[in-house]
């Protein structure tokens, strides 16, 4: 068995219950058996479907009283070893037959259509990205549209001015997970007015709380892939961030530092317990 066998098992489901007699309605608990395992098998391929160290191998996935048989072949024991792991986090899933052949000689699966991991990861990058300079004081009244394309981000639209556009790029280009940037922002003169009056509008009117600057602040240091967000602490109060915890260098310390205080709302940032143990 199969993906298919769960489409398959799911019309064959629909058929059995419109003609099936009341004498064989003791099978069912077999079926209903049979529709668990498809599911299973269904949840461990999309799982490696989803990961990027797994998805270009062929797989074949047959589930059965909650053991999973896996074949096919990988290029190392490191994603022979990871496949069993995503296999047994499955729900119901206690054991893995692993048969799966190691073979340094596979050439992985190159389509030119995207993977179902690419596109999940595209999408994540366009919300992150977007959601980074929405939350940014000076990019959150820009008109951008943003793209990805297997971790290649394009920013189209305008911006008030050129450094507004730089930001832009920056903001994008430091985000875990992205590749590489095409900054297609057109500046324009006559937006400059609007979109600054946009801003000004925004911080005069929005009662922006502390516990939604330190919610940004947080996710902003976490998306960041040159800042190691786990390992700081971000507390608000009046507008003052506080930033606690350590840092690698006193350039990811700067840079903390200045992500924080870009963030909408925010009125000064203070680094002071922001160790740096590098």
């Amino acid at each position: 068995m199969h993906q298919l066998k769960t489409l398959a098992l799911a019309t064959a489901t629909a058929s059995l219950f419109a003609f099936m007699p009341l004498a064989a309605y003791a099978e069912q608990g077999d079926l209903s058996s049979q529709l668990t395992e498809a599911r299973q098998e269904g949840s461990i391929w999309t799982a490696f479907a989803l990961n990027r160290h797994l998805s270009p191998f062929k797989i074949d996935v047959d589930v059965e009283n909650g053991s999973a048989l896996l074949t096919g072949s990988v290029e190392t024991a490191v994603e022979r070893d990871l496949a069993e792991q995503v296999a047994l986090g499955i729900d119901g899933v206690n054991k893995v037959d692993n048969q799966l052949q190691i073979d340094p000689k596979i050439e992985p699966a190159v389509s030119s259509e995207p993977t179902l991991a690419q596109r999940f990861d595209d999408a994540t990058l366009v919300a992150t990205v977007k959601s980074k300079l929405l939350w940014n004081r000076n990019t959150e009244g820009l008109d951008i549209k943003v793209t990805s394309d297997n971790g290649v981000v394009t920013l189209t639209g305008s911006a008030q001015s050129a450094a507004a556009k730089e930001l832009a790029g920056r903001l994008a280009a430091n985000t875990e997970g992205v590749r590489q940037v095409h900054n297609q922002l057109s500046v324009s003169a006559d937006e400059t007015t609007a979109a600054k009056a946009q801003n000004v509008a925004t911080d005069a009117g929005a009662a922006i709380s502390d516990a939604w600057i330190t919610s940004k602040v947080k996710s902003s240091l976490l998306y960041s892939r040159n800042v190691d967000g786990l390992n700081i602490s971000v507390a608000t109060k009046a507008g003052q961030v506080t930033l606690g915890g350590s840092v690698q260098s006193e350039a990811e310390k700067q840079l903390a530092i200045e992500t924080a205080r870009n963030i909408r709302g925010v009125r000064s940032v203070k680094a002071a317990g922001l160790k740096v143990t590098g």
